[in-house]
């Protein structure tokens, strides 16, 4: 066994993805998590299957885990972590807050001779690992922060795998598409980090997780957007629909042309990278549907996510950028009513201006070239309109 690592989350991305890795790495899981159905089936459960779908469909089975109710029980989830070699999260964005104090408690009860724990968020944002340093950072004193800080190597990650929405009937088992990519920044290391052979590590992570970010995400997004104004139900079927289609393929152009300016990607690498993404947008083996990709937009709408941030990045280097404008407009009809951040959204279109709207939900202010553009998608969808 290479050692323990914890990973916070243990939904289908955390089973299906981050713990499977970790686990052909030889390492032993403990996944902690608060729900508490999904950790009572984990530890009467010896193994579950990974269930990979494509043209060429695997099937491969984990087991060596354990699984900690982290709400129940936070004090073995900080003694395991006290001993861990690594800790990843797979819990979105919103919620490295509220784990990044129990991590911070762990990095306190570590030995003094103990080798740095490696923490790495495995997050759809920039910088997520960044993110969750702060977070544990505001929960230690200033005093111990030094000593604390020493007992950490803290990675920014680049994820990409598509997990869809499983069948009622799946239980812990998980299907996915045989496709992945975990990037992960080198430098911090310094040359000693952990063993994860199925791990790409690269020495500049900023070009890995914007070209993941703003091609992954932000197609499969106008996919689920555009798909859903046109009624369509699942993922792959909206994709084969031509005016979904050429949504996508124009919002990924004007993606490509941001990348290919900003991180000197060439124009063929980036097309064959576009034409892989709409392949594994298409795969029909993926039971995913447009509700579970356009679910919370919210925060896709936000000002650094998947169609505000390259939007807004074009139109700072002069360039108008109509399709993805497009695909805001089509985020804004989203309605969901099983959605929370679906149902927010359309009661702040009901109750606010067109300006409000523009700077509450996306970010932006009269200063950014992109507000104007925004705001006129704004006065549109407002109202009630």
């Amino acid at each position: 066994m290479t050692g323990v690592a914890v990973h916070f989350g243990a939904g289908n991305i955390g089973r299906g993805f981050v713990g499977l890795i970790l686990h052909r790495a030889g390492y032993e899981v403990v996944f902690a998590d608060v729900v508490d159905e999904l950790i009572d089936a984990l530890n009467s459960t010896p193994s579950y299957l990974v269930k990979e779908v494509g043209l060429e469909s695997s099937e491969e089975r984990v087991d060596n885990y354990r699984a900690i109710n982290s709400r129940r029980d936070e004090p073995a989830v900080i003694d395991e972590i006290a001993s861990a070699d690594i800790v990843t999260t797979a819990v979105g964005p919103t919620v490295l807050k509220f784990v990044a104090p129990v991590i911070a408690e762990g990095l306190r009860r570590r030995g003094e001779g103990a080798a740095p724990l490696a923490v790495m968020a495995c997050e759809n944002a920039i910088n997520a690992t960044d993110a969750l340093r702060e977070h544990i950072r505001s929960a230690v004193p200033d005093a111990e922060w030094p000593a604390v800080e020493a007992r950490a190597v803290f990675a920014n990650t680049a994820v990409d795998r598509i997990v869809p929405a499983q069948a009622p009937d799946a239980g812990l088992d998980v299907t996915v598409e045989t496709y992945f990519e975990w990037a992960v920044e080198r430098p911090p290391f310094a040359g000693n980090g952990p063993s994860i052979p199925d791990a790409t590590w690269v020495d500049d992570l900023a070009p890995y997780i914007e070209r993941k970010l703003f091609t992954v995400n932000t197609g499969h997004a106008t996919t689920a957007y555009h798909g859903f104004a046109r009624g369509i139900k699942k993922l792959s079927d909206a994709l084969g629909d031509d005016q979904v289609r050429s949504a996508v393929t124009g919002v990924l152009g004007e993606t490509k042309q941001l990348l290919v300016a900003k991180h000197d990607f060439s124009d063929e690498a980036q097309r064959a990278y576009v034409d892989k993404i709409l392949q594994r947008f298409a795969n029909p083996y993926l039971p995913d549907t447009v509700d579970r990709v356009g679910r919370q937009p919210l925060r896709k709408l936000s000002r650094n996510e998947r169609l505000i941030g390259p939007a807004a990045e074009l139109a700072e280097r002069g360039v108008r950028p109509q399709h993805l404008l497009a695909t805001v407009e089509a985020a804004l009809a989203f309605d969901v009513p099983d959605d929370p951040e679906s149902v927010e959204l359309q009661q702040l279109l009901r109750t606010l201006t067109a300006d409000e709207a523009t700077e509450r939900i996306t970010g932006l202010t009269p200063a950014d070239p992109l507000y104007a553009d925004v705001v006129a998608v704004m006065a549109r969808r407002v109202g009630g309109a």
